[in-house]
């Protein structure tokens, strides 16, 4: 069932949106790092792909092919995203590509944020962020790369490789100054 809901869309959107701003609480967690990231929280969310199908009965919108989902300077994209949102109100997000990649320009000259993996799920209650395939952080020659990253927003905690439930070992560059 396709809907033209705008507002089911938009509920999906700010909710996957929220999630791309967690990576940038990521980012700020590594020391070396310092943000400070414009407020796109206010700013409208455009959505474009190639298609995308809404059913409110399921609580499910998949938006697909060349999915590029923009608020003020931020940009996610990836082929595909899946939002779960029974009641209207999202539960987890599903973002996959080969790879998903998330970009925030910095104020004041900062390098800007970026983050990749092949996969990203984000469950909203538990308000953690899980990049799995290939995942990295970047903030200019800085990163955290991993098979597996995950952060919990609620206790603050930026886990890669085995505590992160991965295979691989954590990697971690920082620039000297």
């Amino acid at each position: 069932m396709r809907s033209n809901s705008p507002g089911a869309a938009l509920t999906s959107a700010q909710s996957l949106w929220r999630a791309g701003g967690v990576l940038l609480m990521l980012l700020a967690l590594t020391p070396a790092w310092t943000l400070a990231a414009p407020k796109n929280e206010d700013l409208p969310i455009l959505i474009e792909a190639d298609s995308a199908d809404i059913n409110d009965r399921k609580g499910v919108s998949i938006y697909r092919g060349n999915v590029e989902i923009r608020q003020g300077t931020s940009v996610l994209t990836a082929d595909q995203v899946t939002v779960q949102h029974p009641d209207k109100k999202a539960k987890k997000i599903i973002a996959v590509g080969k790879p998903v990649k998330y970009r925030q320009p910095q104020e004041d000259g900062k390098p800007d944020i970026r983050a990749e993996a092949l996969k990203a799920e984000y469950y909203t209650s538990k308000e953690e962020l899980i990049m799995i395939g290939d995942a990295v952080l970047y903030q200019g020659n800085d990163s955290f790369r991993s098979d597996r990253i995950t952060y919990d927003r609620k206790s603050g905690m930026l886990k890669g490789g085995t505590s992160a439930q991965g295979k691989r070992r954590v990697q971690v560059t920082i620039e000297a100054k």
